[in-house]
């Protein structure tokens, strides 16, 4: 190595310093650092303010409440179905009946019947309840059937499981009554 070739080796490599580490490279990484820290402070601030002018949307609680609950005897006319009645009220946003399960049937389905009682109706994959409204479950209108249940017999209490899709589980004891009496 020439002594004009040296410069240009040592310009490649920095300096040591007194402690054997190369000058400067506690600025550089303070440096190479702050972009990235006054970017997420930048994002997480403007998340915040998104979030607090509700920019994020909203949770809004669904309250259910039951009142009227009753199961009827199966009748003659079709002694493999028992239908409720059912008075639920909603508190909150919108919400939906998406299923029934109860201990005492082998089946639970949604019903809509039209006209009358009588006949299957028409089965239906969930039930909308309106926010803050009441929706009546009968055997004239939307029903929930328990398909062939065990044995029941006046004033028993039959529990049923209703899920709600933000409302979660209400369990409800319905008490049995003659077909056709609420």
């Amino acid at each position: 190595m020439t002594v004009q070739d040296a410069p240009e080796a040592a310009a490649g490599q920095a300096a040591p310093s007194v402690e054997g580490r190369p000058h400067g490279s506690g600025a550089e990484l303070i440096r190479a650092a702050l972009a990235p820290v006054i970017c997420a402070a930048a994002l997480i601030g403007l998340l915040s303010a998104w979030v607090a002018t509700g920019g994020a949307g909203t949770v809004s609680r669904v309250t259910i409440k039951v009142g009227l609950a009753a199961v009827t005897l199966p009748s003659s006319s079709e002694p493999d179905a028992a239908d409720t009645y059912l008075t639920i009220t909603n508190l909150g946003g919108p919400d939906r009946l998406l299923s029934v399960r109860s201990p005492e049937a082998e089946h639970v389905v949604l019903v809509r019947h039209t006209g009358s009682a009588a006949g299957p109706g028409t089965a239906l994959r969930q039930v909308a309840i309106p926010a803050h409204g009441t929706l009546s479950l009968n055997p004239f209108g939307v029903d929930i059937v328990l398909r062939d249940p065990r044995s029941l017999t006046v004033d028993d209490s039959v529990v049923l499981v209703l899920t709600f899709q933000h409302g979660g589980r209400v369990t409800v004891y319905a008490t049995v009554t003659p077909p056709g009496t609420p």
